[in-house]
């Protein structure tokens, strides 16, 4: 089987993928006819597919998160490389395949993520603050070792928040040895909590987000992890105005730095400023290798990239 980012134009297909997503579109012709309008994946990347005159039967079998054997044939439209499927029947116990041979994950195991990000929790010398971030984490450990860090965008496969933590704490140990006037206590704990309650916003199976939860639309995870620090404060007895309390509050509220972005404050402290920052650039720079490396090697160019300003990124040849 032909893996995704191995694909030229004009390759015939024949194997097992997932649909990752799948909706049914209408055709202009008259009258109209419906479609698949795909999106297959496999553990090197994702494709856009289309399956045509798809019938009643088809829209009773085939849904998303369905392991699939298909055939087709690989062709660039506009300028982009995407799957005309000619055959396709849903993968049987027979064939041999499980899901998660075609889930993409983190590139280290989630059980060390989750050990480097204790062992951070860890070295955070002041208790207090040591204390509502552990409390904060244990609401959701379980998760942070599956958990994507979003639906799209960055980071988006198994584990993947717990890899956006760890890359982001490694970043931060260099910024805070280079400027050493950052408190790392609070930076180390913004990193941590950030995100802490992406796995309560979303839904999400084997690293892919199906929908946003009730709780994430309505409230959304900064505001989570902002009632969560406020919890912890309350059951272990801290004044909630301290500056402890407040700072860390502060860090997660403003971390996307502008209201448009979701953010209700924008960063006031050195902390914070540095906070938004490395978040930034670890999920820009987590944006450009994904795209590089689930594009085919044949291609110059990569999808646009939403997160980049639907940019699409060159591949320079060395």
């Amino acid at each position: 089987m032909t893996l995704i980012n191995q694909l030229s134009s004009q390759d015939e297909i024949v194997g097992f993928y997932l649909l990752k997503e799948l909706e049914i579109k209408q055709t202009n012709s008259t009258p109209p006819k419906d479609y698949f309008d795909i999106m297959l994946c496999d553990s090197s990347g994702q494709i856009s597919a289309k399956y045509w005159d798809a019938s009643a039967t088809d829209k009773e079998t085939f849904f998303p998160m369905g392991l699939v054997k298909i055939q087709g044939v690989a062709h660039t439209y506009r300028e982009r490389l995407q799957v005309k499927i000619t055959k396709i029947r849903p993968a049987t116990e027979a064939d041999g395949v499980s899901l998660t041979d075609f889930v993409r994950s983190a590139p280290i195991r989630p059980i060390d993520l989750i050990h480097t990000i204790q062992g951070a929790i860890a070295s955070i010398s002041d208790e207090e603050i040591a204390a509502i971030v552990s409390f904060c984490v244990d609401k959701v450990e379980e998760k942070l070792m599956h958990y994507p860090a979003a639906k799209m965008h960055h980071h988006d496969y198994f584990a993947g928040l717990a890899y956006h933590m760890v890359r982001m704490l490694e970043i931060g140990d260099f910024l805070c040895k280079q400027r050493p006037f950052l408190n790392s206590d609070f930076l180390k704990a913004g990193i941590i909590l950030h995100d802490i309650a992406k796995p309560e916003e979303m839904v999400a199976q084997l690293g892919i987000v199906s929908e946003y939860s009730v709780k994430g639309k309505l409230v959304g995870h900064i505001s989570m992890a902002s009632n969560w620090i406020t919890e912890a404060a309350i059951r272990l007895g801290y004044d909630l105005d301290s500056h402890k309390v407040l700072g860390l509050q502060h860090l997660v509220l403003s971390h996307h730095n502008l209201g448009e972005w979701g953010s209700p404050v924008q960063p006031q402290t050195a902390e914070a400023v540095a906070l938004h920052h490395i978040d930034s650039l670890d999920a820009k720079m987590q944006m450009v290798e994904d795209a590089l490396a689930t594009t085919p090697v044949t291609e110059e160019w990569t999808p646009f990239i939403r997160g980049l300003e639907n940019k699409a990124i060159y591949r320079l040849k060395v």
